[in-house]
């Protein structure tokens, strides 16, 4: 079976975490950046997620998991270090529909966590549906060599140009070609060549 790829709006959307270790605690920076609402229930708490309860950016139920605490929720990741807790919310979250990802145990997922290359806006996600995040882990690598921290800089440039063509060009054929001719790779070298010397005065277009 085939994955779907996509990747989900969160902001304001209640994400709920069963554990509070170490493994819950590296799902929720990515949680955080998407404007998530997060909630985690667990007896007990990492440092880390301390931090971020004191600071209100995350609430906190001191408690173990039961029946009827995914109320409202729109995602569930079962983080804890127990196979049989996280099986546990994984049922829950199938009676509620509501996805959920229990880490490092495949068969009790509706979704995976890709590995990612981040520049900015510009996300590369890469699965391999579970059969080897070894293998993940290394085309991410290779690809955060081929596409470094420039693209960030880049696509800002880009998401201004597309609004600004869009804002003034009526001939919406054009507007399409002119935005793939700026997206090449020609035109991204040229970006870095003039924004590495900013006093040349030279447009990039």
């Amino acid at each position: 079976m085939s994955l779907f790829p996509m990747f989900v709006k969160l902001q304001g959307r209640l994400v709920t975490i069963i554990g509070g270790g170490k493994i819950a605690e590296s799902k929720i920076p990515g949680l955080l950046e998407a404007a998530a609402c997060i909630r985690v229930i667990a007896p007990n708490v990492s440092p880390k997620i301390a931090e971020w309860i004191r600071n209100g950016q995350i609430v906190w139920w001191s408690k173990a998991f039961a029946p009827g605490d995914l109320q409202d929720t729109h995602l569930v990741i079962a983080a804890t270090s127990s196979s049989a807790a996280n099986h546990e919310v994984f049922l829950e979250a199938e009676a509620q529909k509501i996805w959920c990802n229990s880490v490092d145990d495949i068969e009790n997922c509706h979704f995976y966590y890709g590995s990612i290359v981040q520049r900015g806006d510009l996300q590369i996600a890469i699965s391999t549906n579970g059969k080897s995040p070894a293998l993940a882990q290394r085309i991410r690598k290779e690809l955060e060599t081929q596409f470094g921290p420039e693209y960030a800089l880049w696509l800002e440039w880009l998401g201004a140009a597309r609004e600004t063509l869009r804002a003034t060009s009526e001939n919406h054929e054009l507007t399409k070609e002119l935005l793939h001719r700026l997206a090449s790779r020609p035109m991204f070298e040229r970006f870095i060549e003039q924004s590495g010397n900013p006093s040349s005065g030279k447009e990039v277009v």
